[in-house]
């Protein structure tokens, strides 16, 4: 029964060793996630906008001021649906953020210095002349109005690589890796703009609770206590301490994500040494008729092989895979449908177009993002960085117009930086024309790029490495 499944599964021939693999497939399986989800977040937008325009307008906003709360002994928080979606849903899509700034830092595209710079630097640009444009188009307007000056720095992630997957035939993988590269680093200065600039007056009692909430995890896991449940609570009483420190709880989650060990429980070589043990054991008991293994012993060797495979695989990998659907099918179309419902009477986009702040995130964010990333990868070039393998000119236009849709980010971004409903009205409509525009550029952006032929990565290899990357 077992034999046919032994013979193919050879436990004494070699395993192939591709370095690649550890890179490519994490990548691969984010893409497909990000070009589903990317779908889905356009459907709560348009949802949304529909909706906040629709007869049934009021429905929309009660279901956003519908209150919630969690009451405990000792604390209690309660807030708008509104408020849980982006205080809370959020700290997870930033959680998420962190693992993959972790996981390209470790064995990605920003693990390899010559090869990151370009892409680093023109991330870099991509976020300073947006800047740059937004408070030269708003000089002159209030204090309150600039406050918005970093909405056209952010890119939206999904509908970014959606689009690239749309056109992966055209996409080589040195583009696809520079693409990825970019929102990473675009996220990272996304984090750090939001921890700095749009945080509250900060408590420091409760943000060095936070940060020994997050020390003790880290002793928690060098102890050697892996259950996943004592990680859980402990986060969600770091996320009430940062909570109520004044600074915005998303930058937890993404401190969090990047501190996540990339060392697994157990090393590759152990578990190849272990694995074909047990294989051995299936082999015995299969070859040998008068010693058959019972059932008890196949699922007592199962299940071990099954823990066995658990523990070889690093955490940070294990919970992208598992937190990674549900921020991209739940987590941000729910973000979406709860800040896109913009009421567009023609008054309000009269209004809208007449102030600066809705004028400086459009031209920041179709002009700005893709002129910067361009002009700083370019500068980067002729200082001496390299592109990656296959990685044109014209690709990297692309990168840059698809880069100009800032949709999820920049709308999180807005929400922090005004208090003030017509202004913030007025950013979110920059946002959505923004998008208007951008969108259709970087699909043309992308159908201009010449078709490639891509070797397909192997379906099932395992990476055996020397060494394994520490924390």
């Amino acid at each position: 029964m077992l034999g046919g499944v032994i013979r193919r599964f050879d436990p004494r021939e070699r395993l192939p060793r591709r370095p690649l693999t550890n890179f490519v497939r994490p990548v691969q399986e984010f893409v497909q996630t990000e070009s589903a989800g990317a779908v889905l977040l356009m459907v709560a937008a348009i949802v949304a906008l529909v909706w906040a325009n629709s007869p049934w307008r009021e429905s929309y906003e009660e279901l956003l001021a519908v209150q919630l709360g969690v009451d405990l002994a000792f604390w209690a928080v309660e807030g708008s649906l509104h408020f849980w979606v982006n205080e809370v849903g959020m700290v997870l899509f930033f959680f998420l953020i962190g693992l993959e700034v972790k996981r390209e830092i470790t064995i990605g595209e920003l693990s390899d210095p010559r090869v990151m710079a370009a892409p680093v630097v023109g991330a870099i640009g991509g976020m300073l002349l947006p800047l740059g444009i937004f408070l030269l188009v708003t000089q002159g307007a209030s204090a309150e109005a600039r406050e918005g000056w970093a909405i056209p720095m952010a890119t939206d992630v999904a509908f970014a690589l959606g689009i690239a997957t749309l056109f992966a035939r055209r996409v080589p993988i040195g583009l696809r890796a520079m693409l990825l590269t970019f929102v990473i680093v675009d996220d990272i200065g996304t984090v750090v703009v939001v921890a700095f600039f749009y945080s509250g007056d900060v408590q420091v009692d409760q943000l060095l609770l936070t940060a020994g909430l997050v020390a003790l995890m880290l002793l928690v896991y060098r102890l050697g206590l892996r259950q996943m449940f004592i990680f859980a609570g402990m986060g969600v009483v770091a996320w009430a301490a940062i909570h109520d420190s004044g600074v915005h709880p998303t930058t937890l989650g993404a401190v969090l994500g990047f501190l996540t060990p990339w060392r697994p429980p157990m090393p590759l070589d152990g578990f190849v040494r272990t694995a074909r043990q047990l294989l051995e054991r299936f082999r015995a008991g299969d070859e040998d008729p008068e010693t058959p293994l019972g059932h008890d012993q196949v699922v007592d060797s199962l299940l071990s092989l099954s823990d066995l495979s658990s523990n070889a695989v690093p955490h940070v990998d294990r919970l992208e895979h598992h937190l990674h659907p549900w921020v991209a099918y739940l987590v941000v179309p729910a973000f979406a449908l709860a800040n896109a419902g913009v009421h567009l009477d023609p008054s309000g986009l009269a209004d809208a177009f007449a102030s600066t702040v809705t004028w400086g995130v459009i031209v920041g964010l179709v002009v700005g993002k893709p002129v910067g990333l361009v002009a700083a990868t370019w500068i980067a070039v002729v200082l001496g960085a390299q592109r990656p393998a296959g990685v044109t000119w014209r690709g990297v236009w692309a990168i840059g117009l698809v880069a100009g849709i800032g949709f999820t980010v920049a709308l999180f971004v807005g929400d922090l930086a005004y208090a003030d409903p017509d202004l913030l009205r007025f950013s979110k409509i920059g946002i959505i024309a923004a998008f208007a525009i951008a969108g259709p550029l970087a699909f043309l952006g992308f159908r201009l790029l010449p078709k490639v032929e891509q070797a397909r990565a192997p379906a099932a290899t395992v990476d055996a490495p020397d060494t394994v990357a520490a924390p």
